[in-house]
C-alpha cells in the first residue's frame, strides 16, 4: 500500500472514533498521531502525558511545547511506578506493569470526560520488537492507530517532516528504566544517575545515545556514526571523570554502537522472551 493511502486510512480510522485521548509522550510517533488526530477531530482530542521519574525533565517540557504547537489541549498525570513491586524488581515483564498502571489512569481520565477511546503511538515496526507493554494495552482495549493502519517509523518520519513537525528527525527515546539491566532493582538513585549521565553526553553533542547500567558499570551506546568522536583522549577523560563523579565505578563504550532493545539480548539468549 502506498504511504499516502496509509495516511488517508489513518485519518478515516481516527474520524470514526469521534473523540479520543492520546497517550502523549512528545516522541516522534505520539506527536505525529496527535497532529493527525487534531487535524481530524479538533477539540474532540486530548493529549494525556504521564510524568514521573522514569522520564527526564526535558521530555515533559517538550511534550507541553508540542501540544501547544499542535493546538491540542493536554493533561498531565503524575505517576509513581516505583511503588509497583512487580515493576521495580525489574523482571522481563517490567513494562507490562508500567503500561497497565499508566493506561488504566488515562482510561479513568477519558471516562471522566466522556471519551470512549484511548490511543497510543505504537507503530507497525513495534510489532517486531520485544514489548510486554503491548500486552497490557491489548488487555485494556487501548487502540494503536499507526500500528493498525500499517504505518512504519520511516513513514511517520516522512509525514512528520512534510507537516513541519520538529520531531521528524528526533532520535528514538525510551523510559530511563530501560537502561537498567534486568534483575537489578530500579531505584530513584539509579534513574537519576542515568538521567544526569545522558544529559551530560547530549551537552557534548551526542544525539542518539543510551547509558546502560550493569551494576557499577556504565555502558555507553551512541549511534554508529558518532563513535568516532571517542577517538579523543581528552573527551574520553571528561566522560569517564564525569560519570564516575555521579556514582559509576567503571565506564565503558559499546563498540557496536547504539542498538534498539540491546538490553533484551540477555532474554533472547536465555530463552525468556517467549510469552511476551
Amino acid at each position: 500500500m502506498k504511504r499516502e493511502d496509509k495516511l488517508e486510512q489513518l485519518k478515516q480510522y481516527i474520524r470514526k472514533l469521534d473523540r479520543v485521548a492520546i497517550a502523549f509522550s512528545g516522541g516522534v510517533d505520539s506527536t505525529f498521531l496527535l497532529k493527525i488526530a487534531y487535524q481530524v477531530l479538533g477539540e474532540r482530542v486530548i493529549a494525556v502525558t504521564a510524568v514521573s521519574e522514569l522520564s527526564p525533565g526535558w521530555e515533559a517540557e517538550q511534550a507541553r511545547h508540542l501540544a501547544r504547537l499542535i493546538g491540542s489541549s493536554q493533561l498531565e498525570i503524575r505517576g509513581d511506578e516505583l511503588n509497583i513491586q512487580e515493576f521495580s524488581r525489574n523482571g522481563a515483564d517490567r513494562c507490562y506493569y508500567c503500561k497497565q498502571y499508566r493506561f488504566s489512569r488515562i482510561l479513568e481520565i477519558a471516562r471522566e470526560k466522556g471519551i470512549s477511546y484511548v490511543a497510543d503511538g505504537s507503530n507497525y515496526d513495534d510489532l517486531q520488537d520485544f514489548r510486554p507493554g503491548r500486552k497490557a494495552a491489548r488487555e485494556l482495549g487501548i487502540l494503536s492507530p499507526l500500528e493498525e493502519t500499517g504505518m512504519t517509523k520511516a513513514e511517520v518520519r516522512f509525514f512528520s517532516k512534510e507537516m513541519g513537525l520538529p520531531t521528524w528527525d528526533q532520535p528514538s527515546f525510551a523510559c530511563l528504566a530501560s537502561r537498567i539491566n534486568y534483575g537489578q532493582e530500579i531505584t530513584r538513585e539509579k534513574l537519576k544517575r542515568v538521567e544526569v549521565a545522558e544529559d551530560f553526553l547530549r551537552e557534548l553533542g551526542f544525539k542518539q545515545l543510551r547509558v546502560r547500567v550493569h551494576g557499577e558499570i556504565a555502558r555507553i551506546e551512541v549511534a554508529a556514526e558518532e563513535r568516532e568522536k571517542f577517538f579523543s583522549t581528552d573527551l574520553l577523560d571528561r566522560i569517564s571523570n564525569r560519570l564516575k563523579e555521579i556514582g559509576f565505578v567503571y565506564v565503558t563504550l559499546e563498540l557496536g554502537g547504539y542498538r534498539t532493545g540491546s538490553m533484551n539480548q540477555v532474554l533472547i539468549m536465555g530463552g525468556e522472551r517467549n510469552g511476551y
